[in-house]
């Protein structure tokens, strides 16, 4: 017997030497506070401000490490009553008990356990290659209890009881993909573990204990806690005053909410790009800088989300806004979407494909300009073209469909004509511009010769990145660059330049786009475009208003905002200047607010000579103002006209102004009707505000002042050489009359379309 016992105890002992070895080599508490990582990946701004959280691991849910500290004193006591009452007497190992338990287990009685939370915390941190004192299916093996009972008593030596208590609460796994009390607190209460009651506390004890039970058991169990909590004083309420039926109804909800979103904050579109420019393979970081300037991102949302607002009623959802620095290509605002305005927040619409309307001119006039095919001050005829196409007639109109007659390519540009930009694309050909704009990083998914002269006015469709980092191109003197890394860089890193434009057509081009005067035939002098600092902008609305752009440049920034609804739905009465004009206006006037931009000197081969025009073949006014103009050096002159005969006429007008005041009587022809021309049929159209609708009735051959009338199916409607009707559907008859009544032309022509929104007059 002696030696059988001999036995037992040696195998024992061997058996605790086996089991207890691995336990030395527990981890400190830095370490496992080292190692821990949370599911979630913050996204910061180059500020080290936090901009996005979003969730990067799948298979767990944790959330911030929480000290002690932060978290609520009825949660340290609900846990501490729940699982280890004594865990402040004992040193690590709960012998009392354990004695109980196995009195307990030998006479078949149900009771709390023995295992502490120092135990349970030694199979938490256990690491591969330990000890192995993870909890299995089964349950843990007789080893596997001695190896545990090991670890507690050398973790209760090495850590400091608050230590243990801090890690125990950061490990433990809750419910379901639950682990640490962040998570739990954010995901089924919405609330930071410091603020969470008595009430919730029992429930989170109760949870750690039963996982995955019931609502039910759940809230029975949470009862008992919290009667212990009033029993111990750890309430203000009595025991008798636990209301367990409340708490199974507060039980019910927590498990149901799913509070702790996957992703929040204000760049949620742009932390996917960020996590996206990881190295492949590579796990994502707890923390990661991003590019972005957090002020600037906050005011760019705020923005958008005020703008549309003010929109509302126009069935307009959506918009984004881009900001990137020139020099760099670094985004420094990105925002995808209107968020909760939306019914599509989860799309990007800085990376969607979108038809860009006028904003294409700007390329296209560059390219004529270094083609010398035009120059800012050559003249283009905004009137009625019929384009014969492979496809039928190609018939553009401006956007107010009114024609200005001959302009300059300058007018032309800055104020967004259409037919004089279809002109030039016939010039520079549809299939060169589309290879310029795939030189300037736009993926066009047909060709040109697909597009055909439609291309000039914005029919293919880009991206607001691509299109911002175009304008970025202007604004670096035509050097094309890509966009640079979401993710920020210790050391700036050198960028990579491509020559897309020629210099000295993308200065003419900006110094177009930055002229108020050269735009106020559309925009008006007291334009939104207009800011107080040099910036050159363009707007630009694609067909049935179904997109609306800004974009446009200082001396730092290129700022890209485009709005409209995410479905392609059609606007209702928003224009380039109304809708994203004044949120370009903001983000431009935010980044200036304290800082200068000054216009960019002109670069080698590009000349300032003074110029004039001449005369109107109606008025008998200079077509547009003299002035001095920007000229890629060989292509100036002094004087632009119509026809040379016309531009002798006014140089000697303007030499014997002082000898003749009637010269421009030379001018007067026989009095004609030039527009509308006989039999013409004008289309009104529904998406276009009714009050930019209107048709010019034009006298040819008459004087400035020249006494004559406009009768319209009879009624006198006019008395000057040009005059803008708000035309009415219906078949009209136009008669030109002279100061006598004598009828000197006459046409007939019809209106088609409703819905004008308008009364004809004298229809009530």
């Amino acid at each position: 017997m002696i030696e059988r016992g001999a036995l037992r105890a040696c195998v024992c002992t061997a058996l605790l030497v086996f089991a207890a070895a691995p336990a030395m080599a527990l981890p400190s508490y830095a370490a496992v506070r080292a190692r821990w990582h949370s599911s979630e990946t913050l996204l910061l701004s180059r500020e080290g401000e936090v901009l996005q959280r979003v969730r990067t691991d799948p298979r767990v849910r944790r959330g911030e490490w929480v000290a002690l500290a932060d978290v609520s004193p009825a949660l340290r006591s609900a846990m501490l009553l729940s699982e280890d009452k004594r865990f402040y007497e004992h040193s690590g190992v709960d012998w009392q008990a354990a004695t109980a338990a196995a009195w307990a287990n030998l006479w078949n009685e149900r009771t709390r356990g023995a295992s502490t939370i120092t135990m349970q915390l030694a199979g938490l941190i256990d690491e591969p290659g330990g000890a192995d004192l993870r909890q299995r299916p089964g349950g843990r093996s007789v080893v596997q209890k001695i190896g545990q009972v090991a670890a507690a008593e050398v973790l209760d030596r090495r850590w400091r009881k608050a230590q243990i208590l801090e890690a125990y609460l950061n490990l433990v796994p809750f419910r379901g993909e639950l682990v640490g009390i962040d998570a739990l607190s954010r995901t089924l209460f919405d609330k930071a573990p410091q603020g969470l009651d008595e009430r919730e506390a029992a429930i989170a004890a109760a949870l750690v204990r039963a996982p995955n039970a019931s609502s039910a058991q759940v809230a029975r169990r949470a009862c008992g806690v919290l009667r212990e909590m009033q029993a111990a004083g750890h309430s203000g309420a009595a025991p008798a005053g636990t209301d367990c039926d409340a708490l199974a109804l507060l039980a019910s909800g927590a498990l149901a909410r799913r509070a702790f979103a996957a992703s929040e904050g204000i760049a949620p579109h742009f932390a996917r790009r960020a996590l996206a420019a990881l190295p492949t393979g590579s796990p994502p970081p707890a923390r990661l800088t991003t590019t972005l300037r957090a002020p600037l991102q906050r005011f760019a949302v705020q923005t958008l989300s005020q703008q549309l607002r003010e929109l509302s009623g126009r069935n307009v959802q959506d918009g984004s806004i881009v900001v990137l620095d020139n020099a760099s290509g670094e985004v420094l605002a990105w925002v995808g979407s209107s968020g909760e305005l939306s019914q599509a927040g989860e799309v990007d619409a800085v990376l969607a494909r979108r038809q860009p309307g006028s904003t294409l001119k700007p390329f296209l006039y560059a390219q004529a300009l270094q083609e010398r095919r035009l120059t800012a001050a050559s003249l283009i005829d905004d009137s009625p073209a019929h384009i014969a196409t492979a496809g039928g007639l190609y018939i553009p109109q401006n956007y107010d469909l009114r024609f200005k007659g001959w302009v300059s390519a300058r007018t032309a540009l800055a104020s967004s004509l259409n037919v004089p930009a279809v002109r030039t694309l016939a010039m520079v050909s549809p299939d060169a511009f589309f290879q310029e704009l795939q030189a300037l990083g736009l993926e066009l998914r047909e060709s040109g010769g697909f597009y055909g002269l439609s291309l000039a006015l914005g029919s293919s469709e880009v991206t607001l990145l691509q299109l911002a980092n175009a304008y970025r191109a202007l604004a670096n003197a035509g050097r094309l660059s890509a966009v640079a890394s979401p993710l920020a860089r210790a050391k700036p890193q050198p960028v990579k330049w491509t020559r897309a434009v020629d210099p000295g057509a993308a200065f003419i081009v900006g110094d177009i786009l930055s002229d108020p005067n050269a735009r106020a035939r559309t925009f008006g002098l007291d334009s939104v475009l207009a800011t107080r600092f040099w910036s050159a902008v363009k707007t630009g609305t694609s067909k049935d208003m179904r997109d609306n752009w800004a974009l446009g440049w200082s001396e730092r920034y290129t700022v890209g905002v485009w709005v409209g609804n995410a479905a392609g739905g059609a606007m209702h009465d928003v224009s380039g200047s109304s809708g994203a004009a004044p949120m370009w206006a903001a983000v431009m006037g935010y980044l200036h607010a304290h800082e200068a931009s000054r216009a960019p000197s002109p670069p080698k081969g590009v000349v300032q000579a003074a110029v004039r025009f001449g005369p109107d073949a109606v008025a008998g006014s200079p077509l547009e103002a003299a002035r001095s103009e920007w000229f890629l050096k060989g292509t100036e002159q002094p004087i632009f006209a119509i026809e040379s005969e016309a531009a002798s006429a006014y140089a000697s007008s303007a030499r014997s102004q002082k000898e003749s005041k009637n010269s421009s009587s030379a001018l007067v022809s026989i009095l004609r009707i030039a527009e509308p021309a006989s039999g013409a049929v004008v289309a009104l159209d529904p998406d276009i505000p009714p009050a930019y609708q209107r048709l010019r009735f034009v006298a040819a051959g008459a004087a400035p002042g020249a006494p004559l009338r406009w009768r319209l199916d009879g009624k006198l409607v006019g008395r000057r050489p040009v005059h803008a009707w708000l035309p009415w559907p219906g078949r009209h008859q136009l008669q030109l009359e002279d100061a006598g009544g004598r009828v000197l032309d006459e046409v007939r022509f019809e209106v088609r379309g409703a819905g004008v929104g308008v009364h004809a007059p004298g229809v009530p």
